[in-house]
């Protein structure tokens, strides 16, 4: 019963502001240019990073508002807005694409001319400041589905802004245009992996699921081995935000002398074994009849 507070947040908020100021001048630049040359990967590929750049703010204050302290009515703060945030990411960019998709199969029957060097020079900028972005949330991304989800994104739109690059040079030499719209369709595809992950683990934490870094079975053998402990029933892990996990059970033990140390030691164990960091323990005394370790209803 209680629960660990030290939590060891990074504050990106400076990372967001860069990322947010480098690709909506470049979202400017690239339609701009991509108007003029009358360039479809450029077009899709802005639109793509003016959805990113709505991620991005969706992101940033999901993280602001996690940050805040706990009040009477919402007890656990307001720490699921980062999963809340991921989910509506998602959303919006399965709906850009989906646009960006149409009208490229729309450009297979009117292909538009396309100047070759313009698409160039703006991907290359575009290469430039997507991987910049990138490295600005590679630290985080690994524990942080927020951070993930904007570390995933710039790093895609890299890969992205590369291949329109490679689109612009084979159209000068060869003349092909519809390679443009055929990269636009690729330019989903590579997206759409990355986003359809987004969706699925974002709609996952939503659902309360265990997060894939938490190994329940780990958990629930390692609370079984206690001493004195019996069983084991009522076991919940569950995402608390996109950073923090909370666990409940409650521990049939054959002891009546245990004291709150030993509650507290449970509760450090799982939060430096397995990374809990919310931990609410029940412990039960056994009744007699009950064979130990024979109940197990979590």
């Amino acid at each position: 019963m209680g629960h660990h507070h030290d939590h060891d947040v990074q504050n990106y908020s400076r990372a967001f502001a860069i990322g947010i100021i480098l690709n909506v001048v470049f979202v400017i630049i690239e339609f701009g240019f991509g108007l003029y040359s009358d360039s479809l990967a450029l077009v899709a590929d802005a639109g793509h990073n003016l959805s990113d750049v709505v991620s991005l703010l969706l992101a940033w204050g999901a993280s602001a508002l996690a940050s805040r302290p706990a009040t009477e009515t919402r007890t656990y703060g307001f720490k699921k807005a980062t999963i809340l945030a991921s989910l509506a990411s998602a959303i919006i960019l399965l709906f850009a694409l989906g646009a960006i998709a149409w009208e490229a199969v729309g450009r297979f029957n009117n292909p538009a001319h396309v100047e070759g060097a313009t698409m160039i020079i703006v991907a290359a900028i575009g290469v430039f400041i997507n991987t910049v972005t990138a490295l600005l949330f590679v630290r985080g991304q690994k524990e942080d589905l927020n951070i993930r989800g904007a570390f995933l994104h710039m790093a895609a739109d890299a890969g992205v802004s590369l291949g329109v690059v490679i689109s612009g040079v084979i159209i000068i030499y060869t003349g092909w245009l519809w390679v443009d719209p055929v990269i636009s369709l690729l330019i989903v595809a590579v997206v759409f992996v990355g986003t359809w992950n987004l969706l699925h683990d974002s709609v996952n934490f939503a659902m309360d699921c265990v997060p894939e870094s938490v190994d329940v079975g780990r958990i629930r053998q390692y609370l079984l081995d206690l001493d004195r402990v019996c069983s084991i029933h009522d076991l919940h892990v569950w995402p608390l935000s996109t950073t923090e996990v909370a666990l409940t059970v409650h521990l049939v033990v054959s002891d009546e002398s245990l004291d709150n140390d030993f509650v507290v030691g449970v509760q450090s164990e799982l939060h430096d074994r397995f990374k809990i960091e919310h931990s609410t323990i029940q412990v039960e005394i056994k009744e007699e009849k009950i064979n130990c370790r024979l109940v197990d209803n979590c």
